[in-house]
């Protein structure tokens, strides 16, 4: 049995934390995987810029409380979910997606778990598990998926190297230049497509 497997961020959402960076003026919060392969690395240099500039979990959640799906998201994972099982396995926060998952018709998400104190002072993250992505989609093939994978950053590889197939969505000119054998896709039509004839559908 196939299993879809989606990034969210610039998948099927815009990046949160560059919204956040737009919203509060701290542009060093445009950092995201597509600059940093290095997940514990980024989210240290996220918290210390968070707590430098005294903004907290209340400051990001009201420009989540904002943020709209992408375009054409809603309407693909809509069709995507019509003949296939999906999950989202994401780097974002259980507390992030939680508004952007009702706006897509609330699809099954792992993702990790942000760690705030009484005042909403962000202060560290708990990892839903070492390499997150590629150890998700091990342990669904393990019980018997076939996985096909999407993302379009450097924390989407190994997810999308270790199933079936797979394929990068609106990534960076750098990361599909160092991945040339990896389809580069920039439309939900074309994304629908492939994912249709990995599955054997027409």
């Amino acid at each position: 049995m196939y299993l879809a497997c989606l990034d969210l961020e610039g998948v099927l959402v815009p990046e949160i934390w560059i919204a956040v960076a737009e919203a509060v003026g701290v542009p060093e919060l445009k950092r995201t995987t597509r600059d940093e392969p290095d997940y514990g690395k980024l989210m240290a240099y996220r918290i210390a810029l968070l707590n430098e500039h005294g903004l907290g979990y209340r400051e990001i959640e009201r420009v989540i409380s904002e943020m709209r799906p992408l375009d054409g998201a809603k309407a693909f994972l809509d069709e995507l979910r019509s003949f296939a099982q999906v999950v989202i396995v994401s780097d974002t926060f259980d507390v992030f997606a939680r508004p952007l998952m009702k706006q897509l018709g609330w699809p099954t998400i792992f993702c990790h778990e942000l760690l705030t104190d009484e005042k909403g002072r962000v202060t560290g993250w708990k990892s839903r598990l070492d390499n997150h992505k590629e150890a998700t989609v091990r342990g669904l093939q393990a019980i018997g998926f076939d996985t096909i994978a999407t993302g379009d950053s450097f924390n989407d590889l190994a997810m999308i190297r270790a199933g079936k197939q797979g394929f990068l969505f609106r990534t960076t000119p750098a990361i599909r230049d160092a991945n040339p054998d990896l389809p580069a896709l920039e439309t939900y039509e074309e994304l629908l497509s492939a994912f249709r004839k990995a599955m054997g559908l027409k």
